[in-house]
């Protein structure tokens, strides 16, 4: 399941992101009567086809997955998913509707209605984020559900299960991170076009627009981020203290930059400290307390080896990303033009993968720091995984399968770049 995730959440996230590219750059072909911007829209609409396609199927394949991997929390959580799925499905059936005529609509439809198509794709990518979403923050703070003697959901009130209290914190974190990977790598594959001398109106204009969402979205993934981080210490303090390593409760908590936490010595090892400096960031109080991971029952602690080394890869690398995107829109004013320095465009184009990094990175943390619960504090995952034998032949054909999408998908988009390369 883990794996299946991490493969699709890739193209999900380009569902949220690329349709806000292509309406916007759409919108302003229109608007200045500039051909390029055009070409631009048409060429990143035949890209999204290729991934929302493939996206699709890898979806498909997840809905499998609840049912035969997850059969106990699935017969348990039922009623609480309904909504929110059937939402997200709602949404995605709109985003296929209007993506078809987008992509078939270029000849046959009136400039502005073609581009009005584009909305509905913008908007249905990023409700879809949210709706799915809104499962996993359940997942993280249950709530809108009441227990009968039996232990199972004796009543369910679906808005409130939505609308629980992690809701308000993850889900916009996680469409803006949508926004982030999509923008730094569209990005990365301008920058490759302009270290192989393609400096073109086309490759400068896909750099900067791929680097303005990309700005933008990083500046609200870091506000967003840290009321995450602040609301995990109130509702899950397991997860914080895995966090950053924190085995004591005290009063002043250092923040461990890097560093392995050990079990055995309790303390993190090898670490940057800085005093005083968690506790702030968590409620502002720099003498604030901050639960250590001893006051929890060993069988009731997240692995904080896994969640510490996640936490610190995704938080390194988004100030890594968000240093160059600060760096190129200084030289961008600076130089009224879009800066092509090599050293900058390389580290763009490093900047694509690493975003991606940092979004697995970041969903490790989600999902890691939760254990050993499923349903926080209600079901344990132990409790809900099939007992099905023979997985591993079948994890093995699903291995398969995601690399023989991705090779596929990967060729598609060369041979659709190859094509378009010399287009007008």
């Amino acid at each position: 399941m883990g794996t299946s995730l991490g493969f699709h959440i890739v193209f999900a996230v380009l569902g949220v992101g690329l349709p806000l590219l292509m309406c916007v750059a759409e919108g302003l072909a229109l608007w200045r009567r500039d051909e390029a911007w055009m070409v631009l829209a048409r060429r990143w609409s035949k890209a999204f086809g290729i991934l929302f396609a493939v996206g699709a199927v890898s979806g498909t394949v997840l809905s499998f997955e609840l049912g035969l991997l997850w059969p106990r929390f699935m017969a348990f959580s039922g009623g609480i998913f309904g909504l929110p799925f059937s939402a997200e499905g709602f949404a995605f059936f709109i985003e296929a509707i209007f993506l078809g005529l987008y992509l078939y609509g270029w000849d046959r439809l009136g400039p502005v209605k073609h581009w009005l198509t584009s909305i509905p794709i913008a908007l249905s990518g990023a409700a879809s984020s949210v709706f799915v979403v809104m499962a996993n923050a359940w997942m993280n703070t249950p709530a809108g559900f009441r227990l009968g003697p039996d232990g199972q959901l004796a009543s369910v009130d679906p808005l409130a299960a939505a609308l629980n209290p992690s809701t308000a914190t993850e889900d916009p974190h996680m469409l803006v991170s949508a926004y982030v990977v999509t923008g730094f790598l569209v990005a990365a594959v301008y920058a490759v076009g302009l270290l192989r001398g393609r400096n073109d109106i086309f490759h400068r204009r896909g750099l900067a627009s791929g680097m303005a969402m990309a700005a933008v979205a990083i500046v609200l993934a870091g506000v967003t981020g840290d009321s995450s981080a602040r609301f995990v210490y109130e509702a899950q303090p397991a997860k914080f203290a895995s966090m950053e390593g924190i085995y004591k409760t005290q009063r002043g908590a250092p923040i461990h930059l890097g560093g392995i936490p050990s079990d055995t010595e309790h303390r993190v090892l090898y670490a940057i400290e800085i005093p005083k400096l968690l506790s702030f960031l968590a409620t502002f109080d720099p003498n604030a307390e901050v639960r250590g991971l001893d006051t929890f029952p060993a069988a009731d602690r997240p692995n904080p080896v896994l969640v510490h080394l996640s936490f610190d890869g995704m938080v390194g690398l988004g100030i890594f990303i968000g240093l160059l995107a600060a760096a190129f829109w200084l030289l961008a004013i600076r130089r009224r033009a879009v800066p092509t320095r090599r050293l900058l465009l390389l580290g763009l184009v490093a900047a694509g993968p690493a975003s991606v990094a940092a979004m697995e990175a970041g969903w490790f943390v989600t999902e890691f720091g939760r254990q050993p619960w499923i349903v926080y504090g209600v079901m344990r995952t132990s409790e809900a995984a099939t007992t099905a034998p023979a997985l591993g032949l079948t994890f093995a054909i699903f291995i398969a399968i995601y690399a023989g999408l991705a090779i596929t998908t990967a060729r598609l988009l060369l041979f659709l770049a190859a094509r378009t390369r010399n287009a007008p």
